[in-house]
């Protein structure tokens, strides 16, 4: 099986490993050389100086598999293939695209008899060791042809992986996880936070992770990578309390919005990621102030 990976940054670095170590021939290319030189040397890996290289380098019918930061770069990739491949070649996003530019760049690609598959990625850094959950959308023959691919990538051949729809099913499916994810890490630091603020009890934080890990309800990767570093530190005393949002999260409340389903925890759980951001500074200090005017509260300097 002969596949191009174009864009091998942590995830897509990982993933040619992977597929490397798993027997399946990998062309890469990455705008930055120093990876394509350090995976060829290590992993096997055969190194395209460009995007047109990395299709040369391909035995017919072509497989593109694109790990590319979302918007401007993966359209521009998307386009730039059109005028390199041919009828009965595939493409596959594998990057965090909002499913309805999927859906156009699918017809586009159509138009000139290119497959397209949008797949769905989740698995972060752990993927190389754990492998891959792949949420597959597009046309029953392409994904039948990528399946030795899917199942190298996956944790095994039969699961961790799935043909879930047509173009865009892929990426709407792993926008709706990822706002699921939104949801659950709050729920997480919310009560972790209440309790680490109940002093007198002097909890033991990464005792209650690990207990929970063990048959509780809420046990979960996310416990375990909670757990992990809790173990080293409860304090979090140098670690900046801002957490940035890739952009699935408010695709998510968008979907919710179009289709008119209440998603109130998914949509809070966006909102305190704003809020980390800084976003909420100004909100908050016209609170003060409002407070203030109307009971004359003391108001909290800088300095105080």
């Amino acid at each position: 099986m002969h596949i191009a990976l174009i864009g091998l940054g942590k995830m897509g670095a990982n993933m040619a490993r992977r597929l490397c170590r798993g027997k399946i021939s990998v062309v890469g290319y990455n705008r930055s050389p120093e990876i394509v030189t350090e995976l060829a040397d290590n992993e096997g890996l055969q190194p395209a100086s460009s995007l047109a290289d990395a299709v040369e380098k391909l035995p017919k019918p072509r497989i593109i598999w694109l790990m590319l930061p979302s918007g401007a770069p993966t359209a521009a990739a998307v386009d730039e293939l059109i005028e390199l491949l041919e009828a009965g070649d595939i493409v596959i996003d594998g990057g965090n695209s909002n499913y309805k530019t999927s859906c156009s760049h699918g017809e586009k690609l159509a138009q000139h008899g290119i497959g397209f598959i949008d797949a769905g990625t989740s698995g972060g850094v752990w993927g190389l060791e754990n492998g891959y959950c792949l949420m597959v959308g597009g046309r029953a023959e392409h994904v039948k042809l990528i399946e030795p691919v899917l199942q190298v990538l996956a944790p095994a051949s039969n699961k961790g992986w799935a043909h879930v729809g047509p173009i865009g099913a892929g990426h709407f499916t792993k926008m709706i996880h990822n706002g699921i994810e939104y949801g659950m890490m709050q729920a997480y630091a919310e009560g972790f936070a209440l309790l680490q603020g109940k002093s007198e009890f002097d909890l033991d934080l990464a005792q209650i992770a690990e207990l929970w890990r063990h048959s509780s309800v809420v046990r979960s990767w996310l416990l375990d990578l909670t757990a992990d570093f809790l173990s080293e530190d409860q304090q979090l005393d140098d670690i900046e309390p801002y957490v940035a949002d890739s952009g699935e999260g408010r695709w998510t409340i968008d979907e919710a919005t179009e289709q008119g389903v209440a998603a109130p925890v998914l949509a809070l759980a966006l909102h305190m990621r704003f809020a980390s951001q800084g976003k909420a500074d100004f909100g908050n200090k016209l609170l003060a102030m409002m407070r203030q005017s109307f009971g004359g509260h003391a108001l909290k300097d800088k300095t105080s």
